[in-house]
Order: structure tokens, then C-alpha cells, then sequence
């Protein structure tokens, strides 16, 4: 994958999870500069970012910080192999107590 194709992959992701949030009644998402802000209930946030030198995802959140590359036809999780989507619904119940549904 390179740069271009990368910068579109994710530009697509990050609005797929936006879309999530939004439709979603816990939790409110803010999109700028390439950077996902989730806010949840209780004032905690999940953050959804580029990182381009690596062509990776991080999601940081209160769980701890997780990367995902591509590998095999979707975004794991450079550790667990956890899919991206899955780790976000997961990481979003967890924290603010509703799962993202991806449609």
C-alpha cells in the first residue's frame, strides 16, 4: 500500500467510525486533521488517528494504546491480531459503556 492509497484507506475508516459514534447515543465524535475524537459519557475520550511514517492506525484509549497495520485484507492489531472494527466496538463498551455498530 502506498502513501496515497494508504491516506484514502484511512480517510475512509475514520469516517465509517464517525458515523458509528454519531449513530451511537453515547458517544460524540469530532473529526479534524486526520484525528477521531470520541468523547464518552463520563468526559473519557477514544482517540482514532494516522500514523503515516508506520502505515498504521493507533486508537488510544483508557485500555492502553493499540496499533493496527494491514495484513491479510484487514486492520490488525500489530500485538493480538484483534480486527480493527471488533477492537473499536469492544475499546467503545468497555469505556462508554455502548458498542459501535459498523453498517
Amino acid at each position: 500500500m502506498n502513501e496515497s492509497e494508504f491516506h484514502r484507506a484511512v480517510d475512509e475508516i475514520l469516517a465509517r467510525v464517525e458515523r458509528a459514534a454519531e449513530a451511537s447515543e453515547g458517544l460524540d465524535a469530532d473529526l479534524e486533521a486526520g484525528i477521531l475524537t470520541l468523547e464518552c459519557p463520563d468526559g473519557t475520550r477514544i482517540i482514532v488517528n494516522r500514523q503515516t511514517p508506520n502505515r498504521e492506525i493507533w486508537v488510544a484509549a483508557r485500555s492502553g494504546g493499540f496499533h493496527f497495520a494491514w495484513k491479510d485484507g484487514a486492520w490488525r492489531d500489530t500485538r493480538s491480531g484483534a480486527e480493527l472494527f471488533a477492537s473499536l466496538s469492544r475499546i467503545a463498551a468497555e469505556q462508554a459503556g455502548e458498542s459501535l455498530r459498523f453498517g
